[in-house]
């Protein structure tokens, strides 16, 4: 009995490792790797889950919140990963490389210098804080920001409570990568470790661009994840920064300063509320 399971594991395993790249079986050719088929196009109906529509007058409470995901962290690996895209296939890329993709193709448009989304910035504008060329004698070198230097990323989402479903749910509105100044890269009289938010992009417009892109699944190859399931599950971890508040929204480091352990206590004490919130809207 116990070799016929062995036997099934083994195929099952060796099933995944086949069929991890789209089309691996059916391609004619290697252009067809990686590429779904007709069929499978026809038979998937591809697209991310539309959100249901939320009246006003059903939100008895909301409240929204900037958090901090730090891509050093186990968790977060699968939005940093890969950095090299030259052995690599194609349909692989970071979350940063598929933002900047969308970006350049126009299927990304809603592209903004801040989280409340006030002014729009083009590609002209992005280019200027990615790259950045510095004359050097005879030579002109060049900088880049790329996959490996973003090391965190900005989130902007809303917590609010459904009057009709009668719970709590989260609404992702915006994300934003983080990096050094480009402007500080190869000068070593400049030790800059402060991370700059590099643009917004309201989330909803980006959905289908991230839906396309997929992210590596450990456990099972053949059936990847794509990010915008990644991020609307929440499947990261990271740490309220900041809370609409009647200060001006102002960030917990401008009101506990120079202190990391207190800024995070506060930031758990938010946590701890906003999931406290769905118990007291059932106690009557």
């Amino acid at each position: 009995m116990k070799k016929h399971i062995y036997i099934a594991i083994v195929a099952l395993l060796t099933t995944g490792y086949v069929s991890a790249q789209a089309n691996l079986l059916n391609a004619k050719s290697v252009d067809e790797i990686g590429k779904k088929s007709k069929e499978r196009k026809a038979a998937d109906n591809d697209a991310p889950l539309a959100y249901g529509y939320i009246d006003d007058r059903d939100i008895l409470w909301s409240k929204v919140v900037w958090e901090y995901v730090d891509l050093n962290q186990k968790i977060n690996l699968p939005y940093y990963f890969p950095i090299d895209t030259a052995n690599i296939s194609t349909d692989r890329r970071s979350l940063f490389d598929t933002l900047l993709k969308g970006i350049k193709s126009g299927k990304i448009k809603d592209v903004y210098s801040d989280s409340f989304f006030t002014s729009k910035v083009t590609e002209k504008d992005i280019k200027e804080k990615l790259v950045n060329t510095r004359q050097n004698g005879d030579y002109v070198d060049t900088f880049n920001i790329q996959t490996r230097d973003i090391e965190a990323y900005m989130i902007k989402g809303m917590w609010y409570f459904d009057k009709r479903g009668g719970e709590l749910k989260y609404r992702l509105l915006g994300l934003a990568p983080m990096g050094k100044d480009v402007l500080t890269l190869g000068v070593q009289e400049i030790d800059d470790d402060e991370l700059y938010e590099l643009f917004w992009i309201f989330y909803p417009t980006a959905r289908e661009v991230l839906h396309d892109a997929k992210v590596f699944n450990p456990k099972n190859a053949s059936n990847p994840i794509s990010y915008d399931h990644l991020l609307n599950a929440r499947r990261f971890n990271s740490v309220i920064v900041r809370e609409e508040n009647i200060y001006g929204n102002r960030k917990i480091s401008d009101y506990i300063r120079g202190n990391s352990l207190f800024q995070l206590l506060e930031a758990q004490k938010i946590k701890d509320n906003i999931r406290n919130k769905e118990m007291d809207m059932w106690n009557y």
